[in-house]
């Protein structure tokens, strides 16, 4: 059966297709100025054929977001070449994404059709084009199954683990030019979120483009002077250099996303300029977006806050915090500057990550041990970490999901992070970290001092901060504590190794999911999991790496993960991610400290449909992309 969520979409779908408007070939009265030249020099065909036939509708006369017109260029500062990875997430066009209440929506895709979670059936928009102006059809997606997925050099693991339910694959059908389907025997309740994700998998790519870097369409002697043109190793390198899609770096490859980069890398400023053809339109006909570019400016990470409050950016959000607030708040009186600030995402703003999987075999059972972790955690003084580190402006916390999420509860937000230095001490002194008298540091079983290192990369000013409160306060209840500083990489690795007993980190990524939502970061599924990277990375290589987790309750969250892959209705997908929540707070599996802290966003004070106040995080508001920055545009007359 077609679930109610899906009906929704559809109908929603249907309406917000149904233009108001009429499109004639001549009426360049809605031609963006920019491209009017190209227009009229015969470059590029007029608009009305650059549209697909029923485009995407945005409907923009709402309180809070105006009609715009075109033109300008917003500039952005990036701490580094690799940031330009930051466009295709905040453009965020994706074949479903989420609305500003994290519902399903079509987006590049006309229409969709979800039977049991098993069968999906996606309709394309007819006429829509590539930013090359090359038919976006169903052989792009054949292409992208047939001979990128299970091409054995390509992917020599196989295809993504998004299409893998039990083990098996989907049959993948080609309807017609604009019809694909993939039918699943069990249910994949996760694929549209993963659809819907900042980095999404991508079902399609340009196919005409990359069958020039394929050895399958592709002449030998040909392939062999652009593999030497392009300075790789082999067919496979290129194919993988020109396709690059979560980093732009390839001027030549077609997108869809409203901004196409324009520059080679190296440089000093990467240039993204509007997609002739891109889907979407206002209420009134104009062709989104309204900008004509997005300019980003390489630079220092450390530098962008300064820059930032002396005018030099137009829109930022990365690479500032919230201790960079009242310098820019400051800033406005002297630059055409707004700042706002947004809520974050996260489970928790920062938090510590018990290394179940660590070397030491002593802390290793410690740390398996819940009353330890417990006690850990009723020995943090949030309050005042609150007051001291966040102004008071955050809300104390477990590492759980906010208000802002259909699937909160106050227990989970309070599971075991209420201040109690007694029930700390008397748990701690069960699990047999005894101590003599009421002060001093404990022993641990062998006779060791119970000193912790704590390890972190100091990406973040609160770091310190709220570790130097931590090392006080669980000097209280015994256990000393010592902070190491690493490189990323070398933090990551070390981590994995198990000589990392305990790290700090951010919470999760998610903090304000849907029961439609993968309840994934709350199971042993992934390496990057710094709680229990051995166990996430088994689950994630299929048992072919890492060890299978041998802890009762993360086996017991494991199990459920899977049986919420299984489930069909919302209301057992429901009932699994409370049963996953009260489990993983009631373990405090890692140590959340407060939630809802504040970012900064910072606009040009004539940048117009950017909210006062919005959700800010990477998973799932893709930064500002639920808030489609192709609306953004001048207000001339403010």
């Amino acid at each position: 059966m077609i679930t109610r969520r899906h009906a929704l979409a559809l109908l929603s779908a249907t309406l917000l297709a149904r233009p108001t408007f009429s499109f004639a070939a001549q009426d360049v009265a809605r031609e963006p100025l920019s491209l009017k030249e190209a227009v009229a020099a015969g470059k590029l065909p007029p608009m009305a054929e650059r549209l697909p036939k029923v485009p995407r509708v945005i409907p923009l006369n709402t309180p809070n977001l105006a009609p715009g017109r075109y033109g300008g260029d917003v500039r952005m500062l990036i701490g580094g070449q690799r940031d330009i990875r930051y466009m295709p997430i905040i453009s965020y066009s994706r074949l479903i994404g989420y609305d500003l209440h994290f519902n399903f929506q079509p987006d590049l895709l006309e229409r969709f059709e979800v039977v049991e979670e098993r069968i999906f059936t996606f309709h394309l928009r007819e006429g829509h084009r590539w930013s090359d102006g090359s038919p976006f059809t169903t052989e792009d997606f054949r292409y992208t199954w047939e001979d990128m997925f299970h091409d054995k050099e390509l992917y020599i693991g196989g295809i993504p683990t998004v299409f893998r339910v039990n083990d098996k694959e989907p049959v993948f059908e080609v309807l017609d030019a604009l019809t694909v389907r993939y039918t699943w025997e069990d249910p994949n309740p996760d694929f549209l979120a993963e659809l819907a994700s900042p980095v999404a998998t991508r079902l399609m790519m340009p196919a005409s483009y990359l069958k020039t870097y394929h050895r399958k369409y592709q002449k030998p002697d040909k392939l062999a002077k652009l593999i030497e043109k392009k300075g790789v190793q082999d067919w496979v390198a290129l194919h993988q250099k020109m396709s690059r899609t979560v980093r732009p770096e390839n001027p030549d490859l077609p997108t869809l996303d409203a901004w196409m980069n324009t520059t080679k890398p190296p440089a000093g400023q990467f240039i993204f300029a509007r997609n002739p053809y891109y889907h979407r339109v206002d209420e009134n006909g104009l062709q989104l977006p309204y900008l004509d570019r997005m300019v980003l400016g390489v630079g220092s990470g450390d530098l962008v806050a300064a820059k930032t409050g002396t005018g030099e950016s137009d829109l930022q959000f990365t690479n500032l915090d919230f201790t960079d607030y009242t310098f820019l708040k400051n800033a406005e009186k002297r630059f055409p500057i707004k700042v706002n600030l947004w809520k974050r995402t996260q489970g928790s703003r920062i938090a510590l990550m018990p290394n179940l999987n660590c070397k030491d075999p002593v802390w290793n059972a410690l740390l398996r041990d819940v009353r330890v972790r417990r006690a850990m955690s009723l020995g943090i003084n949030r309050e005042e970490i609150n007051k001291a580190v966040f102004f008071g402006l955050a809300q104390p916390s477990a590492n759980t999901v906010l208000p802002e999420s259909p699937l909160f509860k106050p227990e989970y937000r309070d599971a075991y992070a209420i201040y109690d230095v007694d029930q700390a001490n008397a748990l701690l002194q069960e699990a047999g970290m005894v101590r003599e008298g009421a002060h001093g540091i404990r022993t641990l079983p062998d006779g060791r001092p119970a000193t912790l290192i704590i390890e972190t990369t100091g990406d973040s000013g609160f770091d310190s901060d709220v570790l130097e409160l931590i090392t006080d306060e669980w000097y209280k209840i015994g256990i000393r504590v010592f902070v190491h500083v690493a490189h990323r990489e070398l933090f990551r690795r070390r981590i994995t190794g198990g000589e990392t007993v305990m790290s700090v980190w951010m919470g999760l990524d998610n903090g304000v999911p849907t029961a439609d939502m993968s309840p994934r970061e709350l199971a042993p599924t992934s390496d990057e999991q710094l709680q229990w990277p051995l166990w996430g990375l088994h689950t994630l290589s299929g048992g072919g790496d890492g060890r299978r987790a041998d802890l009762k309750e993360a086996k017991a969250l494991l199990d459920l993960f899977y049986e919420w892959r299984r489930s069909d209705t919302l209301e057992e997908r429901t009932a699994i991610w409370h049963q996953m929540l009260s489990l993983y707070t009631s373990q405090v599996f890692t140590i959340g400290i407060v939630n809802g802290g504040l970012q900064p966003i910072v606009r040009a004070k004539k940048l117009r449909n950017l909210p006062d106040k919005g959700l800010y995080g990477f998973d799932p508001t893709a930064y500002l992309g639920i808030y489609m920055p192709d609306t953004f545009w001048y207000d001339e007359d403010a």
